[in-house]
């Protein structure tokens, strides 16, 4: 039975490269090796039953954010076109270890968000935007929403287990 529960979304294919069966995938995933190392991962178009793919091979491209992946089975551009808007998953046994002090951003889904210095509660972090940059997309009090660039000058506490981070925007950021 299909959980979302289970799995990460470590990526979404956005186009095909050439034309034999390579695709574009943009990462949502700190982890290179999650498109670069073959082994299995999983496919999923809207909510349904994610499926099994083999990943064969995969490369960043130079100066880009973007990955160019090959799955075993999509071996034309034709049949790579029909992947395009699918979501890259793995498994959440899948999670990679970590040293102390560092944390995998979708944790931070959930988290509330504490205002500097006086450290009121100001909204919590409902979704993330990797765009070249992580951004935070908090849901203020009030049912607002901003994105917050997640950087150390912005974001400089992350508290997991007592569940918060704290903010320190700059004047006008929470207005836009």
């Amino acid at each position: 039975m299909y959980s979302s529960d289970s799995w990460f979304i470590v990526g979404r294919i956005v186009s095909a490269q050439g034309l034999q069966g390579e695709l574009r995938i943009n990462p949502n995933s700190d982890f290179p090796e999650r498109f670069t190392k073959p082994g299995l991962r999983w496919l999923q178009v809207d909510e349904e039953t994610p499926k099994e793919i083999e990943l064969i091979s995969g490369r960043q491209l130079p100066g880009k954010s973007i990955f160019v992946i090959k799955f075993r089975g999509v071996s034309d551009r034709t049949s790579a076109e029909k992947l395009i808007g699918h979501k890259l998953l793995v498994p959440t046994s899948d999670r990679p270890k970590l040293k102390n002090g560092e944390f995998h951003l979708l944790d931070l889904i959930g988290l509330k968000v504490k205002l500097e210095p006086e450290g009121t509660i100001i909204g919590k972090v409902i979704d993330l935007t990797t765009a070249g940059n992580d951004l935070l997309n908090i849901e203020l009090i009030g049912g607002r929403k901003v994105l917050i660039p997640f950087v150390k000058a912005i974001v400089p506490e992350v508290k997991l287990n007592e569940g918060w981070l704290k903010i320190t925007p700059p004047p006008g950021l929470l207005d836009l």
